[in-house]
Parts: C-alpha cells; sequence; structure tokens
C-alpha cells in the first residue's frame, strides 16, 4: 500500500525525474537514505515505469498536431497485428488508441507542418487497407502533459 510520501515521491517525480534524491527527501521529511529506498522499491514494484526526458516540440521541429480517426473494415488478429507494425515504424506517430464509437482507432501525430500529414498518411495506407480516415488538425493546446493522478494507486 501507498502513503502520502509515497504518494508525493511520485507527484515530484512526475514533474522532475531529474530531481536529486536529496531534494525529494527534504520535500517529504525523510532522509536521503529512506527516500532512496521508498524511491527504489516505488521502481521495483512498478509504479515507475520508466523516466524520461520530456523535449520541446517547437524545438524539435514538429508543433504541429493532427488527431487521424480511422475505420477500418477488418478486424481480425492478422490485420491489427500488422496495423501495429505499420504505425509503430513511422515515428511521427506518438499515441494510438483503439476505441470505441464512431471509429476505430485514433493517432496523435505530430508534425512540421499540416501539409506534412500526408507524407505520414501514405506510409500508412503504402502497407495497410483502411476504410476510412479522417484527420483533424489541432489548433490550440489546452492542457498537455504526462502527469498521471496519484491518489488512485494503491
Amino acid at each position: 500500500m501507498l502513503d502520502d510520501r509515497d504518494r508525493k515521491i511520485l507527484r515530484l517525480l512526475q514533474e522532475d525525474a531529474g530531481l536529486a534524491v536529496a531534494a525529494i527527501a527534504d520535500e517529504v521529511s525523510l532522509s536521503v537514505s529512506a527516500c532512496s529506498r521508498r524511491i527504489q522499491r516505488l521502481e521495483e514494484a512498478g509504479y515507475v515505469a520508466r523516466r524520461v526526458a520530456v523535449l520541446d516540440r517547437r524545438k524539435m521541429g514538429v508543433p504541429t498536431t493532427v488527431f487521424a480517426l480511422i475505420k477500418t473494415a477488418t478486424h481480425n488478429d492478422a490485420w491489427i497485428d500488422e496495423f501495429r507494425k505499420v504505425i509503430s515504424a513511422i515515428p511521427e506517430i506518438v499515441e494510438a488508441h483503439r476505441v470505441t464509437g464512431s471509429f476505430d482507432y485514433i493517432l496523435k501525430i505530430v508534425l512540421p507542418s499540416a501539409e506534412h500529414y500526408d507524407t505520414v498518411y501514405k506510409q500508412i495506407v503504402r502497407h495497410i487497407s483502411l476504410f476510412d480516415v479522417s484527420a483533424s488538425i489541432s489548433m490550440e493546446i489546452l492542457k498537455s502533459g504526462l502527469a498521471l493522478p496519484v491518489n488512485y494507486a494503491e
């Protein structure tokens, strides 16, 4: 079971995974060694899946976000495996979700410009058949982040 200190440690790590253990320890009122042990326990228990650096999208040259909504006429395992393989090979596709509703999949694609979407679209349809694709360009990011709420963790 997680306690309030564990949850605070997780919040702090999500804000800045490079934060020194001493700074985290100070924030949660623990000794450095006790805090280090807690962090190690949280990592070993799988609460921390990995530590990453979040890059600035503008500096990386991919400020545009396009959401592609995909319908397929095929729903068998072979098609899904091939679809997964195709989209995994395209670095501009940063998220892919199988969803309920009118569409089967939603792809989040980051691009240098809206015009570059056609290049990604052609990479997909060159390898796999789709029934329908609709794309929407994000006009403004209202909220963005990787941080998860920690109050539900047990």
